[in-house]
């Protein structure tokens, strides 16, 4: 009797791919980034290895680590997101404007910010997977249209956030801050989906070879939707942490931290594919770590910011190149 395509198993190249992806790289590049921003920084008297500069390098990790995470799960899906940016601008918006200073209205606020993001990434993903509409333009069209609702009703700080709330983005837990602590767990609970779940796995899958994917009976379509579903909660949470640092919501706190290139530029220093199918969270974490240390020495010698930007570039730049050599070797 002919097996069912649910009976078969999954493509051994997506298990390949996975099991060959390894941060390791990302994680010494990261090591050498480090050590020499160290000694840069000593050479002009700088104070780079000091608890409050490592706890600054952290907390410059956070926004950016949590859109990143997301990012990483719809790239290796074999798509993208270019909307978060002003996923991140909704959700901090609809955060203050809901809580309005007012300290029981924390939770409903955090909530709503979340549930925007969702729909977003729920709307993304449909607009993908139905209506055929390739992620690029998909994404891109859906930033456009929150764009547009953000800035035709806020030009300025909307709402307010209560002062209690503000610990999430200024207070320590142990020498912690405990926006670092939710990132971490952001990370742990995504890296736990990817590496030991049922939806990690057909991920790969689909990134790695979608028309084997689907003729191994995998539901390529909810697959991707969920993807870009977490990738947009992410990028909510992301607003929520940059609402308790700023006491409000901004139509232009999203955009102007660039979060859809730089987490692109993360995902790719990480070292997974832009094809998808192959990498790892772990590198992303890193690759984020290496351009928060980046901005911490330039931001210390107070140097030029295009200058900044530059180097971040070869970097990033450098480190793919070297991925690429690697990948044809073997």
């Amino acid at each position: 009797m002919n097996a069912s395509p649910a009976d078969l198993p999954l493509p051994r190249t997506s298990l390949r791919r996975r099991a060959e992806g390894t941060s390791l790289p990302v994680w010494l590049v990261f090591a050498l980034v480090f050590v020499v921003a160290w000694v840069a920084a000593g050479t002009r008297g700088g104070d780079f290895g000091t608890a409050d500069n490592l706890r600054n390098i952290a907390l410059r990790s956070v926004a950016l680590g949590l859109v990143a995470v997301g990012q990483t799960v719809v790239v290796l899906a074999g798509s993208l997101d270019l909307s978060v940016a002003y996923v991140v601008s909704l959700s901090a918006v609809a955060c203050s404007v809901v809580m309005t200073g007012q300290t029981g209205l924390i939770v409903p606020g955090v909530l709503t910010a979340l549930l925007l993001g969702v729909a977003v990434g729920l709307a993304n993903g449909l607009v993908i997977t139905r209506l055929k509409v390739n992620p690029f333009i998909a994404t891109l069209g859906v930033s456009l249209v929150l764009r547009g609702l953000l800035n035709a009703t806020f030009d300025n700080f909307a709402g307010a956030v209560p002062e209690e709330f503000q610990a999430l983005g200024y207070d320590l837990v142990a020498g912690i801050p405990v926006s670092v602590v939710m990132l971490v767990a952001v990370v742990a609970v995504t890296w736990f989906l990817l590496h030991r779940t049922p939806f990690g796995h057909h991920l790969y899958a689909v990134g790695g070879d979608p028309e084997s994917a689907r003729m191994s009976g995998i539901r390529s379509g909810r697959v991707l939707v969920f993807a870009h579903v977490l990738c947009a909660l992410c990028s909510a949470a992301s607003g929520v942490f940059l609402a308790s640092r700023l006491g409000a919501g901004a139509p232009w706190v999203g955009p102007d931290g660039g979060y859809d290139l730089e987490s692109i530029a993360a995902v790719v220093l990480g070292g997974t594919a832009l094809t998808g199918g192959r990498g790892r969270l772990l590198g992303t974490v890193a690759a984020v770590l290496i351009l928060a240390v980046v901005d911490s020495v330039f931001n210390q010698f107070q140097a030029d910011p295009f200058l900044r930007t530059l180097v971040r570039g070869l970097i990033i730049v450098g480190a793919v190149a070297l991925y690429a050599y690697r990948g044809g070797r073997r």
